[in-house]
């Protein structure tokens, strides 16, 4: 089925080609506004493109060539995007690393994706990252290069003014030039995502597709140039990087980035900064009616919250306009193998619609329910969410099979969500079809998380379970066998657990059976064990 938003047009025309093109665009077009604001120090937008090609001439420098593969991992912060930028204008593609991961999963993805230098925070919550990585960097890892100040690993490391250095060998000319060849289908960033299958896989993104999509986002929730978007939603995700300091570029709104979610810190930067745009999961929102400090606080100046695909109670959205003083509240679904963005509600939808569903595919989107033998099914009837369009990842990186079994031979992105098209072509969803949990906003998938326990040495057998949180929303829960004369307790387990893997993917909860309960085809049957640990 077919559905668009009637009040958006396909308009591609005026849109840069990519992201370099957006950047020199947005600097002639917003010069004198304010791009990004972090720590009291603000940069023009003018001065952005000659802020990202001294990190391009670096990067020339280094040896980096269109297409190489280059890694940030570090929180939310003026410097990533001044990175990001300046890898997009070398026309290397950009390999964002989830700040929470530990120092294997980090190599993990620098060693498949094959990137050749790594921007990196050496510490950020108390984790020293270089540490983390020393045991287990790849040989492919070139350099790294240190956003702040720190001690560097080698000697083929660099600190930030080390680097930018480097950049004096290379013309300014040079630079333009390979900023200037960068073209709408070449490829842009490599996010990596444990899709429907356990192993991350990294998902090929064009800079036409985001710029494309993500110019349809601006005109859906009114994002104005000037607008002030505080930006939580961490930046190596989609949420934080397309649909946050990307869409700002688009808008010449300003990017005011923000590391660490804390409700009274968000607060203090609402009532003190004027913040216009705060999009999150609906845990952000939740905890900022439950502050203490709600009635006391100055909130006027917020217009605009958008928040993920979770079904969500309609008082929320109300209260969201009603105490938050939002004006604009809308819901969205996507995911990152189609750029993180397919549908939207559009901010006039009654607050049951934005409340239960997802609202209707963005210009060029076609979303199919479809049955298990891959036929499309009618509006009301329950199936598989496929998408096929514009925006659909060029596929995973260097993994052929899983990208043939992710996408049919007709360009069918198929989900693994299940979910119902309404008859105006609201999207709701209704289940998972790989039992993906989210914890927080973070997707968690129980595979990838069940191998990381099955390397406890106590551990024979476990199945991994997202249950209900009052504060989270979802939270795993470990079903675990013991190895037999083995013995271990919850709090063992889940200390274990917060040593070997991101936060977010620790079990919050842990039971322990005697055997697993399977299926006729010895599958362990998880609706069971949900049954079992709900009762």
């Amino acid at each position: 089925m077919n559905s668009t938003l009637d009040v958006l047009r396909d308009d591609t025309l005026s849109l840069p080609s990519s992201i370099p093109h957006l950047l020199q665009q947005a600097a002639q077009q917003h010069a004198g506004r304010t791009a990004i604001e972090a720590h009291g120090q603000r940069t023009d937008y003018r001065d952005l493109p000659r802020l990202a090609l001294a990190v391009t001439r670096s990067l020339m420098a280094l040896g980096i060539e269109k297409g190489d593969r280059v890694a940030i991992w570090a929180p939310n912060g003026r410097d990533w995007i001044i990175a990001a930028l300046g890898i997009h204008c070398a026309g290397a593609v950009m390999v964002p690393i989830n700040t929470r991961m530990k120092g294997s999963e980090a190599a993990d993805i620098l060693q498949r994706s094959g990137s050749r230098v790594l921007f990196v925070q050496p510490h950020f919550l108390g984790t020293n990252y270089l540490a983390l990585l020393a045991p287990c960097r790849p040989a492919s890892l070139e350099h790294m290069v240190l956003l702040e100040e720190g001690q560097v690993a080698s000697a083929l490391d660099l600190d930030w003014d080390e680097f930018l250095a480097l950049g004096t060998t290379v013309s300014e000319h040079s630079a333009q030039a390979r900023s200037d060849s960068v073209q709408a289908n070449d490829l842009s960033d490599l996010l990596f995502t444990s899709g429907t299958t356990g192993k991350p896989k990294g998902v090929m993104s064009a800079h036409g597709q985001n710029l494309r999509a993500f110019s349809e986002y601006v005109k859906v929730i009114g994002l104005q140039a000037g607008d002030r978007y505080l930006v939580i939603n961490p930046f190596f995700h989609a949420f934080g990087y397309k649909a946050g300091w990307l869409t700002c570029l688009l808008a010449g709104a300003t990017i005011l980035p923000h590391a660490v979610f804390d409700a009274e810190a968000v607060f203090q930067r609402i009532a003190a900064e004027r913040i216009n745009v705060l999009p999150g999961p609906p845990t952000l929102y939740l905890s900022m009616l439950a502050h203490p400090k709600l009635a006391e606080t100055d909130l006027s100046s917020l217009r605009i919250a958008v928040t993920g695909a979770a079904t969500i109670p309609p008082i929320l959205i109300e209260r969201m306009r009603r105490e938050l003083g939002f004006a604009v509240v809308t819901t969205a679904y996507g995911l990152t193998e189609c750029g993180g963005l397919a549908t939207i509600c559009v901010p006039h939808d009654a607050a049951e619609t934005i409340a239960g569903t997802s609202g209707r595919a963005i210009p060029g989107t076609e979303v199919s329910i479809r049955d298990p033998h891959n036929r499309p099914l009618a509006a009301g009837n329950t199936g598989e969410i496929c998408l096929r369009g514009f925006h659909v990842m060029q596929g995973y990186f260097e993994d052929p099979v899983a990208t043939a079994q992710t996408i049919d031979s007709e360009g069918w992105l198929h989900t693994g969500d299940i979910g119902v098209l309404d008859a105006a072509g609201n999207l709701r969803i209704t289940d998972r079809l790989k039992d993906m949990f989210i914890v927080g906003g973070f997707n968690c998938y129980p595979a990838e998380i069940e191998a990381g326990l099955m390397e406890h040495p106590a551990v024979a057998q476990v199945a991994v379970i997202g249950i209900a949180d009052e504060r989270m929303g979802e939270v795993g829960c470990a079903c675990v066998v013991l190895r037999h004369g083995q013995s271990l307790d919850q709090a063992q387990l889940i200390e274990w657990a917060r040593e070997h893997m991101a936060n977010y993917k620790v079990p919050r909860q842990v039971r322990f059976f005697e055997a697993l309960p399977v299926n006729a085809s010895n599958k362990v049957a998880k609706n069971e064990l949900r049954a079992k640990v709900n009762a």
